[in-house]
């Protein structure tokens, strides 16, 4: 079977149309099936990331699709990553790993050769799974980026697959979206599209369903499938910072306070947190109100020295001096970490202009920042308030920090020592993310933090709970015979 015959794409009329978790859905409806299945996503513009077990880096996105195949993440899922450090400017990863820091106009040209990445693990994912279902990035109706495309319906075009074009009808719009979308298309392109997903709909079918009419006469394209809005369905998100799901609080609660600095990464560090009954997370962005907290977290930055200016400008420097006096509990993460730190010293201008910064002056820790990244999954031991607990995590940075030898650490892995904690355990900092995945560990900080009695929450058993509602949703409400003819698949037999 050719790879085009494996290949199904997924694309959106705008970002956040629902593209990512169509693609998760699929993927585990396809599983269940018993069909050999593996994601792609040929470009990804992304601050979450995860690691890989080779020690690669991708869209955190693809690998909670991985998840849904039943896969380990690989770096051949999403070979192009870019992780943008400025508004025209973005570091590239090319299958796994950081290559170059490029302007817009830079890596425009740089295309050609993220393109021989992108066809390469495309081809590897075909040789090895009977189906690649295919994440499209924003929308292919961007006229001013159709030249050398490889997201979207350049990648399509090159490797001749079908798409499915999915658009968010809770945003409104949603019948102008998909008709003008294919309007902007060329006459192959609009030939590639099969169907038509309406994804977030509330509501009465029925009184829907002129609208589909008209939609499919208008176009001759069918409407595979009209998919009802999943209150509390939790999926990472891809960059957007999701609003509060709908869960139910305990009486008794700790306020978690996170501000949102400009160029935030891996805030899916979080999301356990907003999933837990006893939390109530704040994020908190720019000129916003900062509440009372027990606990404020510095999250990871993709431009730390930046982005600890930003802090300083909003007057966090003030209200974490206030937070600290009255007792609140203060933890960094990763670029966070940096912060708490005495010196941030850039000298390569690895996330900017190169120089350096006074941090916080909280932790005894000096940092440098290096070109080489730190990737890898680590497990080890956390210990805190009299208690160590099993803890496991990724790391991403380009920071390598020396700790001060008095200075405690706060996590004990194979590899070494990481983190460290003030004298009194008020204040800790760890290059670790997914801190929050370990139940045990989340448990243990939120004691830390003043939860006396912490519940402990399967963060992926929730992840898989999330996943298999989606597929029994797809199950229900979309032409599964229609995806499978377009991937050559017999139903419900694999191929």
């Amino acid at each position: 079977m050719s790879d085009r015959q494996k290949t199904l794409m997924v694309q959106g009329t705008t970002s956040d149309a629902g593209k990512s978790t169509l693609v998760a859905g699929l993927c585990r409806v396809l599983q269940r099936r018993g069909v050999a299945v593996a994601p792609f996503k040929p470009q990804n513009m992304a601050l979450n990331s995860a690691v890989t077990a080779e020690g690669g880096e991708i869209g955190r996105a693809q690998a909670v699709q991985a998840q849904a195949c039943g896969l380990m993440p690989h770096v051949d899922m999403n070979p192009v990553l870019l992780k943008p450090s400025s508004d025209t400017g973005a570091q590239v990863i090319i299958h796994g790993r950081a290559v170059d820091n490029m302007e817009a106009q830079s890596y425009h040209d740089y295309k050609s050769v993220a393109w021989q990445a992108v066809a390469e693990s495309h081809q590897r994912l075909c040789r090895q799974y009977e189906a690649v279902i295919v994440e499209g990035a924003g929308s292919p109706a961007e006229i001013n980026l159709r030249d050398r495309d490889i997201a979207n319906m350049g990648f399509a075009e090159r490797v001749d697959c079908p798409v499915i074009l999915i658009a968010d009808i809770d945003k409104g719009g949603v019948f102008a979206h998909l008709v003008g979308t294919l309007a902007l298309l060329s006459e192959t392109e609009q030939a590639r599209i099969k169907g038509f997903v309406i994804n977030r709909f509330r509501g009465d079918i029925a009184l829907l369903q002129s609208g589909l009419d008209w939609l499919e006469n208008h176009t001759g394209k069918p409407v595979l499938g009209v998919l009802p809005y999943l209150h509390g369905l939790h999926l990472e998100a891809e960059d957007a910072i999701s609003e509060e799901p709908d869960i139910e609080r305990a009486d008794k609660v700790l306020d978690v306070v996170v501000p949102v600095l400009p160029h935030i990464s891996n805030h899916t560090d979080f999301d356990p947190l907003r999933l837990h009954p006893q939390v109530r997370l704040h994020f908190v962005g720019p000129d916003q109100a900062k509440p009372a907290a027990d606990l404020v977290i510095l999250p990871g930055s993709k431009a730390v020295r930046p982005d600890l200016n930003w802090l300083i400008s909003q007057g966090w420097d003030t209200y974490l001096q206030r937070h600290l006096r009255y007792g609140g509990k203060l933890l960094g993460i990763c670029g966070g970490y940096q912060m708490l730190g005495q010196r941030i010293a850039d000298p390569r201008g690895i996330e900017g202009e190169a120089g350096e910064s006074n941090g916080l002056s909280w932790l005894p820790i000096h940092t440098v920042l290096e070109g080489e990244k730190a990737l890898r999954n680590v497990e080890g031991q956390l210990t805190l308030a009299g208690e160590t607990v099993p803890v496991n995590g990724y790391e991403i940075h380009c920071g390598v920090t020396q700790v001060d030898a008095s200075c405690p650490a706060l996590v004990e892995l194979a590899q070494g020592p990481d983190g460290a904690c003030s004298d009194d355990e008020q204040i800790v900092g760890t290059y670790l993310h997914g801190l929050f995945e370990t139940p045990e560990t989340t448990r243990l900080i939120l004691r830390w933090a003043g939860l006396k009695e912490a519940q402990t929450l399967d963060y992926h058993q929730l992840r898989e709970d999330g996943i298999n509602r989606l597929a029994d949703t797809l199950e229900q409400h979309l032409d599964m015979d229609a995806i499978e003819d377009l991937l050559n698949l017999q139903v419900g037999q694999g191929s």
